[in-house]
């Protein structure tokens, strides 16, 4: 192989996968609104805890998640402060039913229930403060439903 070609392969291998991880980056901790109605129970993620009255934070973790120990403490802040906000943390990593069940590909995963236990967002990765803020606000608008497929 002429090595003018092999270093021009490799130095498109290097900018595709570059591309590929700056979209994956801007596509982290943002919200995405869910369209399809599924509502969760406590019992469906194995808990003893109830939800909250007005929305709950379930977090999806797992024992070898490097961020999650920081999101854990933003969604119990989060959740502390606004009456009514539940936080959840469900360790999936021995429990691969309830990974499948709501396809999480990723830790953490955060899914940010209605006062109903309806998915009204969906967060992956480390969640950022104002994402959070908005998820919360697609929650308690209550009209998130009206989207149901």
């Amino acid at each position: 192989m002429d090595p003018l070609l092999a270093v021009a392969v490799l130095a498109g291998l290097v900018v595709v996968a570059t591309i590929i991880g700056l979209i994956a980056r801007t596509r982290e901790g943002r919200v995405h609104e869910v369209h399809r109605f599924r509502k969760v129970t406590p019992e469906e993620l194995d808990l003893e805890q109830r939800f909250g009255s007005f929305a709950t934070l379930v977090q999806f973790s797992s024992e070898f998640c490097a961020k999650c120990p920081a999101t854990r403490d933003l969604l119990t802040s989060t959740a502390s402060a606004h009456p009514g906000v539940a936080h959840v943390d469900v360790d999936i990593t021995h429990r691969p039913d309830i990974a499948n069940s709501f396809n999480i590909m990723q830790t953490p995963t955060t899914l940010v229930l209605d006062e109903t236990g309806a998915i009204a967002a969906r967060i992956g990765g480390a969640p950022r403060p104002d994402a959070l803020t908005e998820a919360l606000t697609i929650a308690l608008r209550r009209d998130h439903d009206l989207y149901v497929i």
